[in-house]
């Protein structure tokens, strides 16, 4: 959980932006997409072997 007290003279934008840099530099925010709804266990393996498949395509060009 990610977590921004705002600043003494601080605006609420400038708190704002701080809050978003650090809930996307800890990846909450997909996480919390990638958990929205729930996987399948054998739909979890075939996006991840699919995704492997894809990468090693990627690096052979």
């Amino acid at each position: 959980m990610s977590k921004t007290v705002v600043r003494k003279n601080e605006s609420l934008d400038d708190a704002l932006r701080r809050f978003k840099r650090t809930v996307s530099k800890t990846g909450t925010l997909q996480e919390y997409r990638k958990r929205e709804f729930y996987e399948k266990p054998s739909v979890r393996r075939k996006k991840k072997s699919e995704a492997a498949r894809k990468a090693a395509k990627k690096r052979k060009w």
